[in-house]
């Protein structure tokens, strides 16, 4: 009997995340960053799409066609759940790379996203994605694909190694993959405790075993115990994927592109001297201790001049989605936490008052009375997004054709709320992505769509739902304890909504 999931973990699902760095649109600046031309997108397709989550999103708050699989049918069929409900341009399967890879009634593709699964496929699978990006990627597509790299994980990988032996020959039989875990997480701590000279050698990776038993087992079961498990260096990396005649464009992590904040002035001179780009990123990786890397790679790089870099950028456009008052003026890079300057930031960010949608040439000229320029604002718009307090937002078009996919979606999300908090996302049309919304907020957002306007109704709107499914209010990290007290912390939520959230919720179009 064969083995269909291919030595990876399927008896436990994969979390119900949701990532932003599979957003096309977030492209645009980071290749113009880069100084290279970026596509637009109108076919995207996701390889090991997991709970299928950031693929539906993409697929309902934007016109881009979205394919993808997964392995897993349980996962796949959540992933179809969500498109069905949304009515998006998705087609979603639970087929193995080889198989999908193979079907004759896929496109040509202009952006191919891989998160998470480059690490935890045998290199025969990979081969089939090589081979798969040659046929199907578009001349100047994309492909985003993050992985665990080296030389972060040098020192980490026997560890990996002790856990995962551990759960294949010490497990009684028949336990399940959580019992299995926890146990070798239990094994490896008393080999460390007992003195073990890997441990004293290496003691950061005592400390990162105590974290791991702190961590979902559900991201550990995929992160680690998976049969393929290989970090792989930038320069090996690249081995694989000029195959598929791609080349590096730029990081998908927006903190990457400010060297300042990761990189001492010593190591920002070494790194300028080294003339052949790609051996810079694998001198990158040392100075920075890389372990998990997140990049675009292009099939077909064209440089821009300076003229036609500036054009692009005054065109793209960008929104606000965080609440101004809980913006910090802080940031933190592989140097540790840094000021961000309040004379740049809060004349941008005063920009964005009543959560105007404004382009950079706007935002250009609105703050050139304040002393920022070009640069400054480009470097201040990279950070924003980075911290998740900005993001690259769709034209109107887009915005108004996306906007009856995200509704659907959203209710179907907003109603999962009642009985579960698996899935934080909702859908924005305006960002053509999501933000995380958690579950009271989701509720009170389900409830002002069906009526509830009054915060006493709303309140008790939230309390109702919640029971449904055997849920309560909690305070303080416990559960109220009498009617009168959750529904005084109900009434408080329901009003920090409306004063906080509501606002925000409605200028991103997201609505159920």
């Amino acid at each position: 009997m064969s083995d269909w999931t291919g030595g990876y973990v399927a008896e436990i699902g994969y979390t119900h995340g949701y990532y932003a760095e599979l957003n096309p649109l977030r492209i645009k600046l980071a290749f113009l960053n880069a100084g290279y031309a970026f596509p637009e997108t109108g076919t995207a397709c996701e390889l090991g799409f997991g709970q299928g989550v950031s693929t539906n999103v993409h697929a309902a708050a934007s016109v881009t066609r979205w394919h993808g699989t997964d392995f897993n049918p349980s996962q796949a069929g959540f992933a179809q759940e969500m498109a069905e409900a949304s009515g998006a341009d998705v087609k979603l399967y639970d087929q193995a790379f080889d198989e999908f890879c193979g079907r004759a009634d896929l496109p040509d593709f202009d952006f191919i996203g891989l998160h998470g699964i480059w690490s935890w496929i045998s290199d025969a699978n990979r081969q089939v994605i090589v081979d798969f990006i040659r046929r199907k990627l578009k001349v100047g597509g994309v492909v985003y694909i993050s992985y665990n790299t080296q030389p972060g994980w040098a020192a980490m990988a026997p560890l990996r190694n002790l856990l995962t032996e551990h759960a294949q020959l010490m497990a009684a039989p028949g336990e399940g993959i959580v019992p299995r875990i926890d146990a070798s997480l239990d094994f490896a701590d008393k080999v460390m405790k007992s003195g073990a000279l890997y441990g004293r050698i290496n003691p950061h990776v005592v400390t990162r075993l105590g974290q791991l038993k702190e961590q979902n087992r559900q991201y550990l079961a995929h992160e680690y115990f998976n049969r393929d498990w290989a970090p792989m260096s930038f320069s090996d990396l690249r081995g694989w994927l000029e195959e598929a005649k791609l080349t590096y464009a730029c990081s998908a992590n927006f903190l990457d592109h400010v060297d300042v904040l990761n990189l001492t002035a010593e190591q920002r001179q070494l790194l300028g001297e080294v003339p052949d780009r790609m051996f810079r990123e694998t001198v990158r990786d040392f100075m920075v201790n890389s372990q998990f890397r997140k990049d675009y790679w292009v099939r077909g790089a064209r440089q821009l001049n300076m003229v036609q870099r500036i054009e692009a950028l005054r065109g793209l456009r960008f929104a606000m989605v965080m609440p101004r008052d809980q913006v910090k003026l802080k940031v933190k890079g592989i140097l540790g936490e840094a000021d961000m300057s309040e004379a740049i930031y809060k004349p941008i960010l005063d920009c964005f008052a009543g959560y105007r949608v404004l382009t950079f040439a706007e935002l250009e000229e609105s703050v050139r009375a304040a002393g920022v320029r070009f640069e400054a604002l480009m470097q201040a718009l990279t950070i924003l997004i980075s911290q998740s307090v900005l993001q690259p937002a769709q034209h109107e078009a887009a915005i108004e054709a996306a906007l009856p996919m995200t509704r659907r979606l959203n209710r179907m999300l907003c109603e999962q709320a009642r009985y579960s908090d698996a899935v934080v996302a909702v859908a924005s049309p305006v960002i053509g992505g999501a933000i995380n919304l958690n579950r009271i907020d989701k509720l009170l957002l389900m409830g002002t769509a069906k009526g509830a306007n009054e915060p006493e109704s709303l309140a008790r709107f939230v309390i109702s739902n919640l029971a449904l499914g055997g849920s309560r209010i909690i305070s303080n990290g416990k559960p109220v304890d009498t009617p009168e007290a959750e529904f005084a912390e109900a009434l408080r939520l329901t009003n920090g909504f409306n004063e906080t959230m509501l606002p925000l919720l409605k200028s991103l179009r997201i609505e159920c």
